[in-house]
């Protein structure tokens, strides 16, 4: 009762109302264009591709099955994602890009500009390489008659769903609610939600019917401790000395820094999902190299060992580039703070690191457990086509838990309570 009074009170709000309808707005334009297929493409053909490379169908979850119709959004929002990533990991070595991201709303108008363009590049990449690979493969006879100038329609045509798209997000970001981005990668997972849920219910079902209620016990069991994780952090302590500003004396403050258990999010099951599909890519061009990528495949040994120790691996690479002890540090002395118990400069940068690395060992294999459920489904009911697993449940319950934070700050500032509150 309490969330549905919540929903009620969003709606009371003027304000808060438009940019809840402009999103659903938004929304229903972005699944339109999922079933705008490409010219000259055979949509069935092109499903029956996707769900047979585990790659495709990954990445056809976050489009919400608009990869499988090569629809005006197929490609979904992941360039933009990937280009995100790109400029947070460059950052890190271009002293260019970094002071970028150290001059405030002027260097993030930078960033965002150099991501639009390399956004724009990496989907035609990507829409070039799907061609390729459809065009490798005479027997599915996805493009017939396929020519050079059909080529470049196709190409043009997904280019600009993804530039259309990616404008889409960014007035859901500026006039809705929540991150624009998110919401659409969320829209497009839940879209998907209920033809894999038939599909595992079919498979369990076949299995073994008493299995459902046990299935669907431990659907719930994933939900609510993904929730608990998301929500989890570590906070350390800090504490502001007495300052003189002027003839005032402003006391010192207590406050926190908080470390969230997962700090890279859904980042390390992105890279590990490219990195462990890589050679089953290269396999399609070179097909001696046949037998070395069906180790890889989902299931087998070497996929459970490869896959976890990549997500742990890019778990603390991606971390140690978003979280710099040394920039922390620094900003508590410039302003006055400090841990207490830690003396500042490098005994507080190490105390930092060593929090943060900490908290990451169960934050990273916490993912690699969650990613790895579709495996574990595929290999004892045949089936990787889960609702509940992966990527896909932590976007879910991140992006949902964000956008009713934002939706539950707006309704506290106007003296309603909203869906938390106590």
């Amino acid at each position: 009762m309490k969330i549905l009074s919540g929903f009620r009170d969003a709606f009371k709000v003027p304000d808060l109302r438009k940019k809840i309808l402009f999103t659903f707005g938004i929304l229903a334009i972005y699944r339109v264009g999922c079933f705008i297929p490409s010219p000259g493409v055979d949509v069935k053909k092109v499903v029956e591709q996707v769900e047979g490379q585990p790659l495709l169908r990954f990445l056809n979850i976050f489009t919400g099955g608009g990869l499988a119709r090569m629809a005006l959004f197929g490609l979904g929002i992941m360039p933009y994602i990937t280009a995100s990533i790109i400029m947070e990991l460059l950052s890190a070595v271009i002293p260019k890009v970094k002071e970028w991201h150290q001059e405030g709303e002027l260097g993030r108008k930078k960033i965002t500009q150099v991501t639009r363009y390399l956004t724009l590049v990496l989907a035609m990449m990507e829409s070039a390489g799907l061609i390729v690979s459809f065009r490798n493969n005479p027997e599915a006879n996805i493009l017939p008659n396929l020519t050079f100038a059909r080529g470049v329609l196709i190409v043009l045509t997904l280019v600009s769903g993804m530039a259309l798209l990616m404008w889409l997000g960014e007035l859901i970001t500026e006039r809705g609610i929540g991150n624009g981005m998110s919401i659409l990668i969320f829209a497009g997972i839940i879209a998907t939600m209920p033809t894999e849920g038939m599909n595992m219910i079919r498979a369990v079902y076949m299995r073994n019917p008493a299995l459902l209620g046990v299935v669907a016990l431990a659907a719930i069991a994933i939900i609510v401790g993904v929730v608990y994780m998301e929500r989890g952090e570590r906070r350390i302590p800090v504490q502001y000395a007495k300052q003189v500003r002027g003839r005032r004396l402003y006391s010192g403050a207590s406050t926190y820094i908080p470390v969230r258990v997962n700090t890279a999010g859904v980042i390390p099951i992105i890279f590990a999902a490219s990195v462990i599909h890589f050679p089953l890519i290269i396999a399609n061009f070179f097909p001696a190299l046949q037998g070395f990528a069906m180790r890889f495949t989902t299931g087998s040994i070497t996929y459970f060992v490869v896959y976890t120790g990549l997500i742990i691996f890019f778990s603390y690479f991606y971390t140690a580039i978003i979280f710099d002890p040394f920039e922390l540090a620094d900003n508590l002395k410039k302003y006055g703070g400090f841990i207490p118990g830690v003396r500042p400069g490098m005994p507080t940068v190490n105390y930092v690191a060593r929090v943060v690395n900490r908290i990451n060992l169960p934050g990273s294999i916490y993912i690699a457990a969650i990613a790895l459920i579709p495996a574990i489904f595929f290999v004892y009911f045949g089936t990787a086509e889960i609702p509940i697993g992966g990527a896909a449940v932590i976007i879910i319950v991140g992006v949902a838990l964000e956008t009713m934070l934002q939706i539950e700050a707006q309704l506290q500032m106007r003296h309603y309570e909203g869906f938390l509150s106590r």
